[in-house]
């Protein structure tokens, strides 16, 4: 995901996103449009910098119906009478897109942290869905597999020394925070992450659908408000559980302003050298860019951006955002 707080040009933040958005044509052409299109641009200017993301305006558009098409559609939405009611929308959700398919690195991560119960704490968790490394299967295809959760399989293109776990891992509780917490009972939560999902991605849909159905089964516990001032909280609830507490985000700290970003690192690391807790990150590149400067480069080529995944504050991976791709470059 882009650095959101860096795109205050929003002409090149569409273009931006139409590179990442390769994967489904139908989003890349509306962002290709938008980027072209004077007035269009005009009308999304007007909204608040972090709400001008193409993900959250072309998700509102399709919650108000707008079928994926041609970029002449949602422009006659952009500048037409619905727009009011879509610009309320844009302005009332957020894009929390839960891809459970990130645990497709969560998981061998957590597996360099030992075999004693963890007790994970998801920073920005949105419905949680990314709680439950233990109730799926997985298969690192070129590295690996793990079977025996009963749950839904996961797969990912793998290269490099993925450390395969040897068995589900402990989980002794599920904390998440998120300003707005959403409820994996809630049917209109739901279909609003639903609506998330690019068009032409039925395979994150599918997926999607069945870790919803795994979430309901044990609802996580969710903390609404800020990550950095809620994270007291939530450790607190992890140390009590008895299970050793893993601090976790992936695509979240992206939504902090730098300031934010920088406090949270120097927390993160402090409570890590105290032995407080373990630290996992899943971030673009630039969003704590000292992590990813710890990585040599990747040298697999794949559509969409780029994620650094890092183990208390050391880089071992390179994922694509939507879990197309996996390469490991730590041993």
């Amino acid at each position: 995901m882009l650095p959101l707080n860096d795109l205050t040009d929003i002409r090149e933040s569409y273009r931006l996103h139409a590179v990442e958005m390769s994967t489904s044509p139908c989003f890349q052409a509306w962002a290709e449009g938008v980027a072209d299109d004077p007035e269009a641009l005009r009308v999304l200017g007007e909204l608040p910098t972090l709400k001008q993301q193409a993900n959250l305006v072309f998700a509102a558009a399709r919650w108000h119906g707008l079928e994926p098409g041609p970029y002449a559609d949602l422009r006659a939405l952009l500048l037409g009478p619905e727009w009011p009611a879509v610009r309320e929308t844009i302005l009332e959700r957020r894009t929390q897109t839960n891809e459970v398919a990130r645990m497709t690195a969560l998981t061998p991560a957590l597996a360099m942290l030992g075999e004693e119960p963890l007790a994970l704490v998801e920073l920005g968790a949105s419905a949680g869905l990314c709680l439950y490394p233990d109730r799926y299967d997985y298969v690192w295809t070129g590295a690996g597999e793990l079977r025996g959760s009963g749950g839904p399989t996961l797969r990912i293109p793998s290269v490099g020394p993925v450390p395969i776990p040897a068995g589900p891992p402990r989980i002794a509780t599920r904390v998440g925070i998120d300003l707005n917490p959403l409820d994996v009972a809630d049917e209109d939560d739901m279909a609003w992450l639903l609506a998330l999902i690019w068009p032409g991605q039925d395979e994150r849909r599918d997926r999607l659908s069945a870790a919803i159905e795994v979430a309901r089964a044990e609802p996580p516990q969710l903390l609404a408000g800020d990550m950095l001032d809620r994270l007291d909280d939530a450790l607190e609830i992890a140390a009590a559980s008895g299970g050793t507490p893993v601090v976790h985000h992936s695509a979240a700290v992206a939504y902090l302003e730098d300031s934010d970003r920088r406090r949270l690192e120097t927390r993160m690391r402090t409570l890590v050298a105290a032995g407080t807790c373990h630290w996992i990150s899943l971030e673009g590149p630039t969003v704590i860019p000292s992590l990813a400067a710890t990585a040599s480069a990747p040298t697999v080529p794949h559509p969409g951006h780029r994620f650094c995944l890092a183990v208390d504050g050391r880089a071992v991976a390179w994922f694509q955002g939507h879990g197309s791709a996996l390469e490991w470059v730590s041993p």
